[in-house]
């Protein structure tokens, strides 16, 4: 099973992204676990609250990753170098728990989710400024430049967007 990650700021259509390639090729994608998290608990989190929600994104994709064994792809909404990005751009420092997970986690592909979507309110989101987006979205281009697993820049409309993502999964795992 290959498992392709999508990442990126705060509305950029991640969810929407990862739904739609999972309908595309007829197989499963794991939701992100915070959302599910703050709705019931609130938005009001503290940094122990996010390795909460870094354990219960892992268990969700371990849950998922059983469903669809038989599946030859799996779509993540969110991993944890979104925790590490989120814990160190919120609290300036990250759990060792997420770092540990970090090394420890195999991936084969990450969609990168551009910021050139509108902003999207919603009563989970905190950043609807655009510097703090085009800072958190140059953190996570820096860290998927700083690793080993191939990934793709998605940017455009959310049909731009699905096209990009069909052609990033076909190039690297249909040929």
């Amino acid at each position: 099973m290959k498992k392709i990650v999508v990442i990126g700021p705060e509305s950029t259509g991640k969810s929407t992204l990862s739904e739609q390639l999972a309908a595309y090729y007829k197989t499963s994608w794991v939701p992100e676990y915070a959302r599910e998290y703050l709705l019931q608990y609130g938005t009001n989190y503290t940094y122990d609250d996010l390795l909460t929600i870094a354990k219960g994104q892992l268990a969700l994709e371990e849950s998922y990753i059983e469903k669809a064994k038989a599946s030859k792809l799996l779509f993540i909404d969110t991993d944890q170098y979104v925790m590490k990005v989120w814990c160190e751009f919120v609290f300036g420092k990250c759990h060792p728990w997420i770092l540990d997970q970090i090394t420890k986690r195999k991936y084969d592909l990450y969609l990168l989710c551009n910021i050139d979507l509108p902003w999207t309110k919603d009563a989970l989101r905190e950043y609807p400024d655009l510097e703090p987006r085009k800072q958190l979205y140059s953190i996570y281009k820096t860290i998927l430049s700083n690793q080993s697993v191939p990934w793709v820049e998605i940017s455009g409309n959310y049909d731009e967007r699905l096209q990009k993502g069909i052609q990033a999964v076909n190039d690297l795992f249909l040929k």
